[in-house]
């Protein structure tokens, strides 16, 4: 077979295609760009602002918004070649042009922009490496959040610009460094929840208009209560705010309670810096500058745990939606369960039936002379297939326990006279002829509200393993008392080899033998899980005292009648 060979130029719609695809590609970077070079022209306009309305104090910015934007913008960033590049350089120059539009001369910008350039830099590796994307979910990221993107970088930026302004101006390295310190650590502490804190659940909280009244009222309470305090200077009550934003915490999370510590922030440092506010009248020696040191320190102190609040209270709710979540799949998987027991048990119900009725006529000899051999086996089928019988009408109780198709009457029972059945039942059974069954029964009579078919069930299934499995103990006593609190209490006692606390943790478990699957007692391991149900329906409880080589008791508590 011969290829056809492409007519010329046959290439060129591919081409074109290619150059398309290139084009648009090239035009979603541009869009996706566009967002964060609008973010480095707004830190440029807050760099301004800070730096003019700090000026005005003869401080360095007290309250550093700008590093704030530039680091949510930037994890915010798209997912593009070379993002990292680009958005550094846009950043420095929106720095550098900040600085310059305040009349800074250049070194002394390019001294502040590489200052602010290490700060916002640092801050976005060190939470890349040692955050993840649940800074204000969790308390952990929360913590590892203000350390790794406010603390830390604020401080290195803080060392690096006090000590070249020591060095250049002879400015106090101190005064400077703490400043510096504390309002960009603030800066990003108060500005980060707002920006990278919000997720599409906060966004359908505000769809709805009462809960958008709420987040206005409770941000203006907020407002309205920093402005009332910081606006007088006779009295120190700045813990009046504390309610306010714990109210605000606790109703709105972490993105409006990002937002309420901007608005208290600006607030409080500004009241300090015109030289009012409660700050002033507890500290009326202080100069401006210690003065805005204190409300910062405030804020961070004072302010900032309602925070903390916010993020405990949004860890909780994302630990309640998985447990929500894990229980619907739970419940799923129950239902599945409990349909395909269901479905197993009517299946096998039929067909053993018929297996035991030819089983039957075969022992009886009505399908031909039956020799010695052939009666044995035929006595072996009837008893398989009679435990498999019995397994299915197991599974279909179990099924509808779990469904909770299974209806309880009760009434008053007489606990000796069931006790009474359920020993002479037992004692029918092949493996109960080396056994001593007893009943100890108080001189009173006990009644209790129960289901007496359903309690039958139950302590005849307790019977039958404690014939079968501690049997060899050769006596099993069932007992009944009144324990007080309208509680009566049946037991199950034998004397056989007892469990371990490893195995009682796991008796009740559907299918779990506890590994006497390889030993010749026979057996399904649903019984006692069957019982547990059965017990609970009657508003019961059901357990086991037992050590290893004492013997088990097992008992059934239920309300006394």
């Amino acid at each position: 077979m011969t290829s056809t060979p492409l007519p010329l130029h046959a290439d060129r719609p591919l081409r074109a295609i290619s150059a398309t695809h290139a084009r648009a590609k090239r035009r979603e970077e541009a869009l996706a760009m566009a967002g964060p070079i609008a973010a480095a022209a707004l830190v440029c306009l807050l760099a301004v602002v800070a730096i003019t309305t700090s000026r005005s104090a003869g401080l360095v910015a007290c309250l550093w918004a700008a590093a704030g934007v530039a680091v949510v913008a930037w994890l915010r960033g798209p997912k593009i070649a070379n993002f990292d590049l680009i958005f550094a350089g846009v950043l420095a120059v929106a720095y550098g042009v900040a600085n310059l539009l305040v009349g800074n001369d250049l070194p002394t910008s390019m001294m502040f922009t590489t200052a602010n350039m290490i700060e916002v830099t640092l801050a976005v590796l060190l939470i890349r490496r040692f955050c993840s994307d649940t800074y204000f979910r969790t308390v952990d990221g929360f913590a590892r959040f203000m350390l790794f993107g406010a603390i830390v970088p604020a401080a290195v930026s803080g060392l690096f610009a006090a000590g070249a302004l020591s060095v250049v101006r002879g400015d106090d390295f101190r005064a400077m460094f703490e400043t510096w310190w504390f309002g960009h650590a603030l800066g990003m502490a108060v500005i980060a929840p707002t920006g990278l804190a919000f997720r599409r659940r906060h966004l359908l909280m505000l769809r709805s208009p009462r809960k958008v009244a709420e987040a206005v009222f409770l941000l203006g309470l907020t407002g309205a209560t920093g402005l009332a305090v910081f606006s007088q200077s006779t009295l120190p009550v700045t813990f009046v705010i504390v309610p306010a934003l714990i109210l605000t915490a606790v109703r709105l999370r972490a993105p409006l309670t990002g937002v309420a510590l901007v608005m208290l922030s600006l607030i409080s440092i500004g009241s300090a810096m015109l030289g009012q506010g409660p700050l002033h009248a507890m500290f009326p020696e202080a100069t401006a500058g210690e003065e805005v040191r204190i409300a910062q320190l405030y804020m961070i102190m004072g302010a900032l745990p309602a925070l903390l609040v916010a993020v405990i209270l949004e860890e909780r709710d994302g630990l309640a939606e998985l447990a929500r979540q894990g229980q619907a799949r739970a419940e799923r998987a129950s239902e599945g369960k409990s349909r395909l027991l269901a479905n197993v048990s009517h299946e096998i119900k039929s067909p053993i039936g018929g297996v035991i009725g030819i089983a039957e006529l075969w022992r009886s000899g009505q399908l031909g002379p039956v020799s010695q051999t052939q009666a044995e086996m035929s006595e072996m089928l009837i008893k398989t297939a009679r435990q498999i019988e019995s397994l299915a009408h197991d599974l279909l109780d179990v099924s509808r326990a779990e469904a909770g198709a299974v209806s309880v009457d009760m009434r008053p029972v007489d606990v000796g006279a069931l006790l009474e059945d359920v020993k002479r039942a037992a004692a029918l059974m092949p493996e109960a002829k080396s056994v001593r069954l007893e009943i100890d029964r108080p001189a009173e009579r006990l009644l209790a509200l129960a289901d007496s078919q359903r309690l039958s069930q139950v302590m005849t299934n307790l019977a039958v393993n404690a014939i079968k499995y501690g049997g060899s103990g050769g006596l099993v006593v069932f007992q009944a008392a009144s324990i007080g609190h309208g509680q009566v209490r049946l037991t199950v006692v034998d004397r056989g080899p007892g469990l371990s606390e490893e195995k009682q943790a796991e008796l009740f478990e559907p299918f779990n033998r506890l590994g006497m699957e390889r030993s010749t007692v026979e057996g399904h391991g649903i019984g006692l899980a069957l019982a547990k149900r059965l017990v609970e329906l009657q508003q019961g409880r059901i357990g086991v005292v037992s050590r290893p080589g004492e013997g088990a008791a097992f008992w059934v508590e239920l309300q006394a009648a």
